[in-house]
């Protein structure tokens, strides 16, 4: 059975890990907040601040981190403010083995900025522009690794997790599961003909948007193959009506430099069911990280999951409404 805990990492073993890269640290290290990876900020003998990221032990392959690396800079190399790994000694991933565990890391430079404003019109119009001059450098190749965003992944196998979850309370597995299959029937449905899918960033919410003088795009660890407007339908909010505005002002801005494809829009819905199930999947999977229960203690309780019934009975609503259009 892979081993998917970080139980290994001591801070000596970071420490011990940074310095076979000749990176000697000058101040402590800071947790930041990731809950899939470890990650630390610090400042290091050079007097400068970094970002080292260790990933989840047995998550990804090293080719697929690989890739995630490359994707990362030849967005920089095209002049889009996205946080690189560095390389260190001709490499942007490191690994360091402890007893049976072989730790993989990257080291980054540390930015600053204060979160995205999803609800700002003039920083909306930034984002669609960058997030079209990511789409003209991303559909230049394939991933040839990296997985894509398929109804396997964000739904069939999330649900075969939660059926054998026991944190799903007994007393409420009926009402969860005759809504839960239900939506995603709908989403399997209604989530066909993608064509073209292309690389993407994959999880562009305003968590992972950085803004000083505008936008520095970070975390690129779910970096997928898939429709393109997977990374513009998380930046949208608000009622139907707030969101139709928010969509034209980014597809307009986006269409400076992509051309967009409309009949994407009917995926946004279908895209947002797949999130929720996963995330549910996500948090069952990770559960036995004492990390989780500890940032997520609301996720064991018969409150959260009462909530989801709700949360999913709506998402089937959203899923039978006609989708967004643009111009309205």
């Amino acid at each position: 059975m892979t081993d998917f805990s970080f139980s290994g990492l001591s801070p000596d073993t970071i420490l011990d890990a940074l310095e076979t890269q000749g990176i000697f640290l000058q101040s402590g290290l800071l947790a930041l907040n990731s809950y899939e990876n470890r990650v630390y900020q610090f400042i290091a003998e050079d007097g400068k601040r970094y970002v080292v990221k260790f990933y989840r032990p047995g998550r990804w392959t090293d080719e697929q981190i690989q890739e995630e690396h490359s994707f990362a800079k030849e967005l920089a190399d095209n002049e889009i403010p996205i946080v690189a790994p560095m390389a260190l000694n001709g490499n942007t991933l490191h690994h360091h083995k402890v007893v049976d565990t072989d730790y993989r890391f990257a080291l980054f430079p540390s930015v600053g900025g204060r979160q995205f404003e999803n609800d700002n019109l003039d920083q909306l119009e930034w984002m669609g522009r960058f997030i079209g001059r990511i789409h003209l450098t991303a559909q230049a190749t394939p991933f040839t690794s990296r997985p894509a965003i398929d109804v396997e992944s964000y739904l069939l196998e999330p649900q075969k997790i939660l059926e054998q979850s026991e944190l799903l309370p007994e007393g409420l597995k009926t009402a969860f599961f005759a809504i839960l299959n239900p939506v995603i029937e709908a989403t399997q449905k209604a989530y066909k003909n993608v064509s073209s899918p292309i690389r993407l960033h994959g999880d562009c919410h305003p968590g992972n948007i950085l803004w000083r003088d505008g936008p520095t795009f970070v975390d690129l660890d779910d970096c997928r193959m898939g429709p393109a407007i997977q990374d513009l339908w998380m930046m949208l909010s608000g009622d139907r009506q707030q969101q139709l505005l928010q969509l034209d002002t980014l597809v307009e801005a986006y269409e400076e430099f992509q051309l967009f494809n409309k009949a994407e829009l009917s995926l946004i819905e279908p895209l947002r069911a797949m999130r929720m199930v996963h995330y549910m999947a996500w948090l069952s999977r990770r559960w036995s990280d004492p990390a989780f229960p500890r940032a997520f203690p609301w996720f064991a309780e018969d409150k959260y999951w009462e909530g989801q019934i709700l949360a999913l009975k709506e998402q089937m609503s959203a899923l039978q409404e006609p989708p967004l259009k643009l111009g309205m």
